[in-house]
């Protein structure tokens, strides 16, 4: 299932704002829950998810956002549809401040947070009533393969896992978001992130530098006053080297892809790891874009990233048709 880019959408920008800006997404019918998070140190919090609830003993697919995105981002939505054509379960956990209202606590996510990811991933498995997979966009790619890396056999309750365009190399993919034409990218980010922490300076005055916050330009400024302090690292550099997924992709057991165009703005094609364990697939197609792989020939569909997402998942393990074998199909994947 090579990914082949259309002739008339050429080179990685357009390939990302296409997919993300210009076409319609599906409707999906979601249903939020709302879970309550107890922090001994941070106190009271909450996790908002949105779910497509598909048939019983179905497989249950979660999908981790990227960088200020939500169940509403493109991505997202081509996923969920295309799960609830299939009769399967989804959910989209938001990470803290993502759903639209802000979250309680001194904390917000960031790329290596793996602590959260362990946790949504818990509950899941609870009440997943079939096969659990698990897929990552972009900063909840890079956290999703950095729970899979520092959990090892442990997370082997996942039938498989897929990351779309992580920035697996964070200070390289930092370096590459700071120059240039991509900083039309970090501008829409921090549009976003700053009145957030403006926000969040309200709720907790003094929590970081508000001239500072102000005066960031780029994200490793910002992560500077805002992440890396706020979620235990020393700076930039500390959050930026410690964080990222590329350190902890031989230690993965989960069957894994990981998918990277080579022509994403967010991280170069020279800086992708070229090693990683027998479990994880390592797919750098030439083009796509940052979350983008438009459907060729034809415009105004999404429908290849979730089709190749779900044809992984269905090459590494049975797939349950009918809830009355569930058992059996259990017993293949875990025996």
């Amino acid at each position: 299932m090579t990914y082949c880019a259309p002739k008339w959408l050429p080179g990685g920008h357009l390939q990302t704002i296409y997919p993300a800006t210009l076409v319609d997404k599906p409707a999906v019918a979601y249903r939020r829950e709302r879970w309550d998070v107890h922090d001994p140190l941070l106190g009271d919090d909450f996790v908002d998810v949105d779910f497509v609830d598909g048939a019983p003993g179905q497989p249950l697919v979660v999908l981790f956002h990227g960088l200020e995105g939500s169940s509403n981002s493109h991505y997202a939505r081509s996923l969920m549809a295309a799960l609830a054509a299939r009769g399967w379960s989804g959910a989209v956990p938001h990470f803290r401040g993502c759903s639209g209202e802000p979250n309680r606590t001194a904390r917000f996510y960031h790329s290596g947070d793996a602590a959260e990811i362990d946790w949504i991933m818990a509950r899941l498995r609870e009440r997943a009533s079939g096969p659990l997979y698990a897929a990552g966009v972009s900063l909840g790619g890079n956290a999703l393969l950095r729970w899979l890396g520092e959990s090892g056999h442990a997370a082997g309750f996942v039938t498989a896992a897929a990351a779309i365009s992580a920035p697996l190399d964070l200070a390289r993919g930092g370096e590459a978001l700071g120059s240039g034409l991509n900083m039309l990218y970090t501008r829409m980010f921090l549009q976003s992130l700053k009145p957030k922490c403006l926000a969040k300076l309200e709720q907790f005055p003094g929590l970081f530098d508000r001239s500072a916050l102000l005066a960031a330009r780029d994200l490793y400024a910002f992560d500077n006053v805002v992440t890396a302090p706020l979620h235990g690292y020393r700076d930039t550099d500390d959050y930026w080297h410690r964080a990222s997924a590329r350190h902890v992709l031989m230690d993965i057991t989960v069957p894994t892809l990981v998918l990277n165009a080579r022509n994403d703005p967010f991280l170069p094609g020279v800086h992708l790891p070229s090693a990683a364990s027998a479990a994880v697939t390592l797919e750098y197609p030439d083009e796509g874009g940052h979350v983008g792989f438009p459907a060729a020939p034809f415009p105004g569909r999404l429908d290849w990233l979730p089709g190749r997402i779900l044809s992984f998942f269905d090459g590494a393990a049975p797939v349950c048709r009918a809830p009355n074998a569930l058992e059996l199909c259990e017993a293949s994947i875990h025996g």
